[in-house]
């Protein structure tokens, strides 16, 4: 074989390897540029999960924030309707202590009876109790319910109004 065929060959040889190099590197550019775009996408999803779940955590915390606000309502009424009735009952004690007819310890057991009879344990209620000191407690229960959580409170209050007790249990439903 003459020379001039060998480097022919040759040539053609190292050309045929350059251009299958620059083929599989040109594979490769595509196959990475295919793998860039798919993490693109899947960023765009995950930025759009991402944000899908602040939006929802954020409408949670308004509703918790709503149902802490209603529930902090609900107990200043139910403190102001304790508070009418302390002062109803005082009243009613007070009337019995200027009747001379009416004994007012008799006066006072039939008052909170009463009271006892229309409210029946559902509703925040006082009950009064003599303590050692003499002064009068009245004792609050409330329950309330949501769909994850059972709630009871029962609290005690002298007759300045301060509360001696306060115990509140949670029960998951």
């Amino acid at each position: 074989m003459d020379t001039w065929l060998i480097i022919v060959i040759v040539v053609v040889v190292l050309l045929l390897l350059a251009l299958f190099a620059l083929m599989g590197r040109k594979g490769r550019e595509r196959k990475l540029e295919s793998n860039r775009r798919e993490a693109r996408e899947i960023r765009r999803g995950a930025e759009v999960d991402r944000a899908t779940a602040d939006k929802t955590r954020a409408e949670a915390d308004v509703q918790a924030a709503e149902a802490r606000r209603q529930e902090a309502e609900s107990r200043e009424r139910v403190a102001d309707a304790d508070q009418q009735q302390r002062e109803a009952r005082e009243r009613h004690l007070e009337a019995a202590r200027l009747d001379p007819d009416v004994d007012e310890r008799e006066a006072a057991e039939q008052y909170d009876r009463e009271q006892a009879e229309r409210h029946g344990g559902l509703t925040s209620q006082g009950n009064a109790d003599s303590d050692e000191g003499g002064g009068d407690r009245v004792e609050h229960y409330e329950r309330t319910e949501t769909p994850d959580v059972e709630r009871e409170r029962v609290y005690e209050q002298d007759d300045r109004g301060d509360v001696v007790r306060d115990e509140e249990r949670e029960r998951p439903r």
